[in-house]
């Protein structure tokens, strides 16, 4: 009797017992992993996840650790090529899919796709897809491809006994390439494909897709902070971190709120401000000239002087930061000894980065060699240590070392930044720039 081939969706004992473990690797990969809008995932159906796309693996792994259950990924067709890569695909859940550059003839073999994945949502595994195509390290939005549409209607179509929600989602790192930065993921509206097709019967299905195609991208570029990606988007960026302490004081006076998560805080006032200055450009073409003016040249001068946009746009108490200072001191031993043992990471890291000529994939590769390598060094520093010192000194130490990738990140992030604020404090006409943007935006 043949052997039944084991289906992507099935389950897995080992990939359940990693879950855990990656999760929880993702989790202190980022200071904050904030999700938004989990109760409005439909639970009374078959769910494709349609993500924006700007951190390479990250933004796949946030998804997935966005709870428990397994999920279902696609990727381009081209690297299942090789039957290794294929059997480690397969086993993390990832199916392959065809794209028009692969060529016409290629993209009629996405009928499988299809097929397996009206499986895969027949079981009720969520099916998540990127559908702008390919990814961007930018606060932006690219045009959706027609792949999840077409997925997403013939899978209706052959189950109709089942509602299908094509659910948007919108990922805001606060940084796409450092460590240890933050990550907000918003849940948008959720659109029942069913009552979509039944609610636009006098359409075509090419002219239904198309229609679902817009708001599909309205629903996502209203999850994230979104910037138009054009010759001013360097400049809209520079205001919106200008201003943006002063546009969360504003909001919460505004809606009478006391406290408000930072992330969420941020998120807002972005999305206020961007929305100010579309309006300017539209009826004070004038005034968005001059404060887009000013938004550039800030830009300039900020990345001439290593300055960082954190330095510009998160409010730190002087206790706060005199507090920060003082832990630095405090651990900087502890950080030099931690440095030295994290250093085969740093360096294999560093070498892998010359090699890549895309910058979105840094953080990806930072989180595997730390995934794997890092428990490799810690069985062969604890092993050392045993051996040299009795089990009741090297207990303690085997402990301290577990977090020291992440506290060494840590401190020098924080004397990173503290230099960065110095630079700022000294630079006077940098900061008459964004007093400028500050009186323009706020009418002063």
């Amino acid at each position: 009797m043949a052997k039944k081939e084991k289906k992507v969706q099935d389950y897995n004992a080992l990939y359940d017992f990693l879950r855990y473990y990656v999760d929880f690797i993702l989790k202190l990969s980022y200071r904050t992993v904030r999700y938004v809008g989990r109760e409005k995932i439909p639970q009374d159906g078959a769910v494709i996840y349609a993500p924006n796309h700007t951190n390479a693996l990250m933004d796949a792994l946030v998804i997935l650790a966005m709870d428990h259950k397994p999920k279902v990924f696609v990727a381009r067709a081209d690297i299942f090529r090789n039957r290794t890569y294929a059997k480690i695909l397969h086993f993390l859940k990832i199916m392959p899919i065809m794209r028009i550059r692969d060529g016409f003839d290629e993209v009629k073999k996405n009928h499988e796709t299809i097929e397996k994945s009206v499986d895969v949502l027949r079981d009720r595994i969520p099916f998540c897809i990127f559908p702008e195509g390919q990814h961007q390290a930018k606060y932006s939005s690219l045009p959706l491809s027609k792949g999840i549409f077409r997925i997403a209607f013939q899978a209706q179509e052959l189950m109709p006994d089942l509602p299908l929600y094509i659910v948007p989602v919108g990922i805001r790192y606060g940084s796409f390439f450092r460590f240890r930065s933050t990550v907000r993921i918003q849940i948008g509206d959720p659109i029942n494909v069913r009552e979509f097709i039944d609610s636009h019967s006098e359409y075509t299905p090419q002219e239904q897709m198309n229609i679902v195609r817009e708001i599909l991208a309205e629903n996502m570029r209203s999850s994230i902070f979104h910037i138009n990606n054009d010759e001013d988007y360097d400049a809209t960026y520079e205001i919106c971190a200008a201003v943006v302490k002063n546009q969360v004081r504003r909001i919460m006076r505004k809606n009478n709120i006391s406290r408000m998560n930072r992330l969420d805080a941020h998120f807002q006032a972005n999305q206020a401000t961007v929305e100010y200055i579309n309006s300017l450009k539209e009826n004070e073409p004038e005034k968005a000239a001059k404060l887009l003016q000013l938004g550039n040249e800030a830009s300039v001068i900020r990345k001439s002087k290593r300055i960082s946009l954190a330095s510009v746009s998160i409010k730190f108490p002087v206790l706060s930061r005199i507090l920060k200072i003082l832990f630095v001191l405090a651990v900087m031993p502890y950080c030099l000894l931690a440095g030295l043992l994290t250093l085969p990471i740093k360096l294999l890291c560093n070498y892998i980065f010359t090699k890549l000529k895309d910058y979105a994939f840094r953080n990806s590769i930072r989180f595997l060699l730390n995934l794997v390598l890092w428990p490799l060094l810690m069985i062969i520093y604890s092993i050392i240590t045993y051996i040299i010192l009795p089990w009741q000194w090297a207990l303690p130490i085997t402990l301290a070392l577990l977090p020291a990738p992440i506290v060494t990140h840590e401190t020098w992030r924080l004397l990173r930044l503290g230099i960065s604020d110095i630079r700022l404090l000294c630079d006077k006409k940098l900061r008459s720039k964004y007093a400028q943007i500050r009186a323009i935006i706020f009418n002063k």
